[in-house]
């Protein structure tokens, strides 16, 4: 399967577990991977990178800096040519406190992890993927963006955030081409944990199958979704 051919795939938090679900459909596809990642366990979650020619490892880049992005973007541009895929892993989850107890730190490093560094990589992208004739971009929402059940209130206005953003880009560039959609996770589990108590979320790959049928020419119709994946459990 070739779908993704001749296309370069950004995705942000390439080192995290849901990412080692998502990495292999375009992988698979034939994307060409340019990967960003805080730390060095990519290659310990995915050590057949190491050997495939057609990735670019993105180490220790700080996506919340608008400069580091945009160079990041040009790399991009420049090894692979074509950007036709961005997906927007990297986030936090911070939670427990309720609101007069939270720290404006917390509230504040939420909307970086979540809304800011989603904002920044699809500001810093559009621009390509209008250049090559379009493409496709999923962010990663959850749950809560769309009903807190509280204790939870920074992360859920973050990924609130990132929802709306993800609809008005939709409708900003849906007759150039790009289309735009987000992925509502559950809990992200272990495959080994979900064989063991099938309520207990969903699974990278499961969740990496949603992300790539987004990007897919059989997605090609969808547009401004926010798509949920909670699995049996919700």
């Amino acid at each position: 399967m070739t779908q993704f051919s001749g296309q370069a795939a950004i995705i942000t938090g390439a080192s995290g577990l849901l990412a080692s679900g998502v990495i292999p459909i375009f992988q698979a596809g034939g994307a060409n991977l340019a990967l960003t990642c805080g730390d060095d366990r990519l290659y310990e979650r995915m050590p057949e990178l190491r050997d495939d020619p057609n990735h670019l490892c993105l180490q220790g880049v700080d996506l919340s800096d608008p400069v580091a992005v945009a160079t990041l973007v040009s790399r991009v541009k420049a090894r692979f040519g074509r950007i036709g895929i961005l997906v927007n892993i990297v986030g936090g989850w911070d939670a427990g406190a309720p609101v007069h107890e939270m720290t404006v730190d917390t509230w504040q490093t939420m909307l970086r992890l979540n809304a800011t560094i989603t904002f920044l990589m699809c500001r810093a992208v559009i621009p390509a993927m209008l250049e090559a004739g379009g493409g496709k971009i999923v962010n990663i929402g959850a749950r809560p963006a769309l009903r807190s059940s509280g204790h939870d209130g920074a992360y859920a206005a973050s990924k609130a955030a990132v929802l709306r953003l993800t609809e008005s880009i939709s409708e900003e560039y849906k007759r150039r081409g790009i289309r735009c959609n987000a992925v509502l996770p559950s809990a992200i589990v272990p495959a080994e944990q979900l064989a063991d108590d099938p309520d207990a979320g969903v699974t990278p790959r499961q969740v990496g199958r949603v992300v790539g049928f987004l990007c897919s020419e059989a997605g090609a119709i969808i547009n401004g979704a926010l798509l949920p994946a909670y699995g049996t459990r919700f």
